[in-house]
């Protein structure tokens, strides 16, 4: 009689079926991040953020969280100018 739990077969529920897909979904995601993570130097084309040299008013790079001295930043490559601006502009 032993050997009937283990061939017995679970009725497949919505409960089930929510509860298993949850952890296989919530496992996607946490693999997907990781993998879209990818390597460390991977910046935004300043062609993507609509980068340009001249301030948008009163944002500009220089004022910007991403903002790296003396001509970079954190999230878009290439040479920036401390003058310039992006649609991921986020103030200070």
């Amino acid at each position: 009689m032993t050997g009937d739990i283990f061939n017995r077969q679970l009725p497949v529920t919505r409960r089930r079926l929510f509860r298993d897909g949850v952890v296989l979904a919530g496992g996607a995601v946490i693999a997907g991040g990781v993998l879209a993570a990818g390597p460390a130097s991977a910046k935004a084309s300043q062609k993507g953020v609509a980068y340009q040299t001249m301030p948008k008013g009163a944002q500009r790079c220089d004022k910007c969280s991403f903002w790296q001295a003396p001509a970079s930043c954190k999230v878009v490559a290439g040479v920036i100018s401390p003058a310039g601006w992006c649609n991921l502009y986020a103030p200070k």
